[in-house]
């Protein structure tokens, strides 16, 4: 491996194992403050750029973080008193500086699919260690089981949106292991089995998001690796496919029997009582028009960073958090917002026009879009996840002798 290339894979590994590991420090107090993963994932990125540089083509987002400026300006004549300045631009800023940083860094890297997989591996293990604390945590689900609501008792007294999210970014990477990464019956089982254990306690956090984005990613990846294998791969693909179903039914039936019932009125949108809801969206539905509203009362500069806080603790009295991060860049950006959205939608994917050797690419464009779009940028996980998308992925030749060495030997 060459020193550039081994320097970007330390890099990547370090902000791999950090953005994963978010929710299980939040959960244990293990990090130094609570946004401290955000941070640290931008401190290691800007080391590696101070190192590497960063592409040519990369001026994208150099664009994007000029777009961001104009809403801290505008908060900095907005926001009340009741609202510290420099926490809230903070908190609703970390997340898409660290998406634009993370972007910058990994655009046009080159790295081998197997050093992608590395990455990914890197991902799993706190995710692993996360799954061990929540058994260890909360061992029976029906101790705890108060409705069909997301349930913080079953994801380590920490936010279960977040919670769900990561436990499903390890889904994913286990479905990807156990594809590409088994080569023997024992490593299929073991990574089934894994797989099997994380999905249970993704599903009795009672957030949905994070389970549906997982399978949308799990259904983008074996599309491209299905649509890009000869005839002989694909045989042995439908076979791991199978055995693969096997495992989710007998996941699924756990969890019902754990739940009594309840995660399948869960995902089918009925109370405990079994009553269909109203509102499938929990709430979020009636943020999203309020912040579009925002948007048509203030369509060019928007209300400013945080601004959306400040005008709910205005009308409502009290402080409510955006829980999607598109509605928000309308109302706090305007029409930089729109801007900022189309260009973090047509970079990556003008950048695979020219590069279409990451088969996780759309699995991790829509890893980004799905959760932000459920959890806004709470973690650093989205943000890392997009520049992944944006790597440039190499398949390694296999090294064959010259025809003269051959005779010879």
């Amino acid at each position: 491996m060459s020193p550039t290339r081994e320097k970007v894979m330390w890099v990547l590994f370090g902000c791999a194992y950090i953005a994963a590991a978010e929710s299980l420090f939040r959960m244990t107090g293990g990090g130094l403050f609570y946004e401290f993963s955000k941070y640290y994932v931008i401190l290691l990125v800007l080391m590696g750029m101070f190192f590497t540089g960063v592409a040519n083509n990369s001026y994208p987002y150099f664009i994007y973080f000029i777009l961001l400026v104009p809403a801290v300006l505008v908060a900095s004549t907005t926001l009340g008193y009741d609202l510290n300045f420099r926490k809230s631009i903070a908190f609703v800023l970390s997340g898409p500086v660290c998406l634009g940083a993370s972007a910058l860094y990994c655009y046009d890297k080159k790295l081998t699919q197997e050093q992608l997989l590395q990455i990914l591996a890197c991902m799993s293990f706190p995710v692993l260690a996360m799954m061990v604390y929540l058994f260890l945590y909360n061992p029976s689900i029906k101790e705890v089981l108060n409705g069909t609501g997301s349930n913080f008792d079953a994801s380590g007294g920490f936010g279960p949106n977040q919670v769900s999210s990561l436990l499903g970014l390890g889904m994913v990477v286990l479905t990807v292991r156990f594809f590409l990464k088994s080569p023997t019956i024992f490593l299929k089982v073991l990574n089934l089995v894994l797989l099997g254990l994380v999905s249970f306690r993704a599903l009795v956090t009672f957030s949905r998001g994070g389970v549906i984005t997982a399978l949308m990613m799990i259904i983008g990846f074996l599309v491209v690796l299905y649509g890009t294998s000869s005839f002989k791969r694909r045989q042995q693909i439908l076979g791991s496919l199978i055995i693969l179903g096997v495992g989710i039914i007998i996941t699924w039936g756990i969890t019902t029997n754990q739940t009594d019932g309840m995660i399948e009125n869960r995902y089918t949108n009925k109370n405990a009582t079994g009553e269909e809801k109203e509102d499938i969206s929990t709430g979020r539905v009636d943020l999203f028009e309020r912040e579009f509203e925002g948007f048509l009362r203030h369509p060019f500069l928007g209300v400013g960073a945080s601004g959306m806080k400040q005008v709910r603790l205005e009308e409502e009295g009290k402080i409510i958090a955006s829980h999607n991060e598109v509605s928000r860049l309308f109302s706090e950006h305007g029409i930089f917002g729109i801007i900022i959205l189309l260009l973090l939608i047509i970079t990556p994917l003008g950048y695979r026009n020219q590069h279409k050797g990451n088969m996780l690419f759309y699995s991790f464009l829509i890893f980004w879009f799905a959760t932000i779009n459920h959890s806004a940028m709470r973690i650093a996980a989205p943000g890392f996840i997009y520049g992944l998308s944006l790597l440039h992925i190499t398949h390694e030749k296999k090294r064959t002798l010259p025809r003269k060495q051959l005779i010879e030997q």
